[in-house]
């Protein structure tokens, strides 16, 4: 199973570790993307006061977030954190990587793959520095970011899901990145978190509710192989469920996971 997250806005610092090594991040197919993205993004921030606020209104910084613009600056120096313990917020709380016991961060390590405006997508055990970045930016040289990463996400991706199972957790802004496509959209899952008594879409508690249903996959050791069978893991581990199969072939299942309180 590959799970796809969407990155936290608010991020950890990062640290005391060894700087960036780019080329030792999964997915090399990505480095030279990445690369473009890392050196325009350092040389923006790291201009004179006039530039750092044209860094902060490319970057969509309220004033209060002025200092995210030297952490950019600093990002090829800076110390670098497996990037699940740099990713913060709602989703990552209640996924708790931490506190997974040994065999399901194993699981963790082979199967999440976090989006990112900057990375483009990075594992929660690859080491990077905290860094602010969207994926709804454009950048003055790449321009939007989005349709940046749509190339080599098209190159890199379909070999990263294999022939696995593909969860899609990720928020529109991120999803505009990579796009299943074909037999790989044919067994790929997206999921929207539904108030039962309403059936109204809940905003900031989705992101809590897909963090536990990562957990509980992960936890559980499930290994649901294509999307109906992954409605049948998440019955069984006590979510209800509702879905509808595509109407036809190449396209991803939408299941809507029913919660009875908003917390």
């Amino acid at each position: 199973m590959l799970v796809l997250l969407p990155p936290s806005e608010g991020k950890a610092s990062s640290g005391r570790g060894a700087p960036l090594k780019p080329e030792s991040l999964s997915l090399p197919g990505l480095t030279g993307a990445r690369e473009a993205v890392l050196g325009e993004l350092v040389e923006l921030c790291a201009g004179d006061p006039e530039q750092n606020e044209k860094a902060r209104e490319v970057l969509g910084l309220s004033e209060g977030l002025r200092g995210e613009i030297a952490k950019n600056a600093g990002l090829r120096t800076a110390g670098a954190r497996p990037a699940g313990e740099i990713y913060t917020g709602v989703l990552y709380d209640a996924l708790g990587l931490a506190s997974l016991d040994a065999a399901a961060k194993k699981r963790a390590a082979r199967s999440l793959l976090v989006f990112s405006g900057l990375w483009g997508a990075v594992r929660v055990t690859d080491r990077i520095p905290s860094y602010r970045c969207s994926m709804g930016v454009k950048l003055p040289g790449l321009g939007a970011l989005a349709g940046h990463w749509r190339a080599p996400m098209a190159e890199v991706l379909p070999e990263a899901a294999g022939d696995a199972l593909v969860l899609d957790l990720r928020s529109a802004a991120y999803a505009a990145a990579w796009k299943p496509k074909g037999e790989v959209a044919g067994r790929t899952a997206t999921v929207r978190v539904l108030h039962a008594p309403t059936r109204k879409v809940v905003s900031h508690f989705n992101k809590a509710t897909k963090g536990r249903i990562v957990r509980s996959l992960l936890s559980a050791g499930a290994a649901p192989q294509d999307p109906a069978a992954l409605v049948d893991a998440l019955r069984d581990l006590g979510y209800e469920v509702e879905t509808q199969a595509p109407g036809k072939a190449g396209k991803p299942w939408a299941l809507d996971v029913l919660v009875e309180e908003i917390h």
